[in-house]
């Protein structure tokens, strides 16, 4: 297909919502902000992640889609801010404090001002609103929540919050299972209820589905607006059995299931309309696709710019036919 052929969806969609987080979800985003008008395009983000460092509240998956969008991410790692240093932490190793996350000086801003602003009593939804505008980010992003809610992962080592087990431990400790700490208490905000029942399209971007999505998901009211909206779209994060990026097949099959793409459909069926897959398995577009489940099997590896463009708008195409 060539550019010229590329279908343009930005007079075909009306508000168009995405649901993301880590690198393959920001990658995604990115492409969806270059095609989608601003105005019309909001991304829902994981926070179950987020945590307290040195005093700092820190939101990775919020920051890693900041900075994608406005350009600044560091390109090899996804994550971070391109060309950081990191004198600020390389100091705080040297007063003996253990320096196991990699926090650059340009990123120690963020989190820095982000906590000044919530202990004056901002939502952490303003606060974001703040920190990518300055930033010049177009669409508008949301946490989930303005509440705590944490990943927990059970592991053969004990019970870890979800940063100890991905970073520190670098994600090797067997997972045994998974649970949100808060999930009794927090909410999602009136501002993500009323962008999923706006919205003509939605997108669950290919991040991992048990410690990305489903932490939105577990949200009361969530689903059943999924469930509700006309249009449900997922990306696998999955492709010929791997993650591109990160823990997801790892943890799927130490909790006994296939890490494969149907698995990952299997998890949205309740509301899903449409499943993207990668061309590498396009064998399992027969079982996947089943009445009111429509598969579109295409290039999902997003490499390049180019890349994240061309598939955000095959999935806008694919959506707005459903």
């Amino acid at each position: 297909m060539t550019k010229s052929q590329i279908p343009n969806p930005k007079s075909q969609i009306g508000h168009c919502v995405a649901l993301a987080g880590g690198v393959g979800g920001a990658k995604l985003a990115y492409g969806l902000a270059q095609v989608v008008p601003a105005e019309r395009l909001t991304i829902i983000v994981n926070t179950a992640d987020d945590f307290e460092l040195f005093g700092l509240r820190i939101s990775p998956d919020l920051d890693t889609v900041m900075y994608t969008l406005a350009g600044i991410a560091n390109p090899e790692t996804g994550w971070g801010v391109a060309g950081d240093s990191f004198e600020t932490l390389a100091a705080i190793g040297r007063y003996g404090q253990d320096t196991w996350f990699r926090l650059g000086d340009r990123d120690l801003a963020t989190h820095i001002l982000r906590t000044h602003l919530l202990r004056q009593g901002r939502t952490l939804t303003v606060v974001t609103e703040r920190l990518s505008r300055a930033l010049g980010v177009g669409p508008r992003l949301l946490p989930m929540t303005n509440d705590w809610l944490a990943t927990i992962v059970e592991t053969d080592e004990g019970d870890l919050e979800f940063q100890d087990y991905f970073v520190r431990r670098r994600w090797q400790p067997v997972v045994r299972g998974i649970r949100f700490a808060g999930v009794g208490t927090a909410r999602p905000t009136p501002e993500v209820l009323a962008a999923l029942e706006a919205a003509h399209i939605i997108i669950l971007c290919p991040s991992n589905p048990l410690v990305s999505i489903d932490p939105i998901l577990v949200l009361p009211g969530v689903r059943e607006q999924l469930k509700a909206a006309p249009r449900v779209v997922a990306v696998s994060p999955i492709v010929g059995g791997q993650a591109l990026k990160g823990p997801s097949a790892k943890m799927l099959v130490e909790l006994g299931v296939e890490a494969s793409a149907h698995t990952v459909a299997a998890r949205y069926t309740d509301f899903l309309k449409g499943f993207v897959l990668d061309q590498v398995d396009a064998a399992e577009e027969a079982r996947i696709a089943q009445p009111g489940l429509h598969v579109l099997v295409t290039n999902t590896i997003m490499q390049s710019a180019a890349d994240k463009m061309m598939l955000a708008r095959h999935v806008l195409e694919f959506a707005a036919s459903l």
